[in-house]
């Protein structure tokens, strides 16, 4: 599984929008959407911040070890 894909099932997973997301971490709407579509990736303060909102680790999030 890619990033984006995850990200994308990490956010479903928890009923959040992409706006709650977004203002969460601090990055408009279409920024964050460009996340999901994998047109774009996060810095790693935007990383942690998501890590921490879905109650994961960086690790799981970024898909490493997989």
């Amino acid at each position: 599984m890619n990033f984006n894909e995850q990200l994308k099932n990490e956010r479903k997973s928890h009923n959040f929008t992409q706006q709650y997301v977004a203002n969460e971490i601090g990055v408009s709407l279409r920024a964050y959407q460009q996340y999901e579509q994998g047109l774009y990736e996060p810095n790693i303060e935007k990383l942690i911040k998501l890590a921490d909102l879905f109650g994961i680790t960086v690790d799981l999030l970024i898909c490493h070890g997989e």
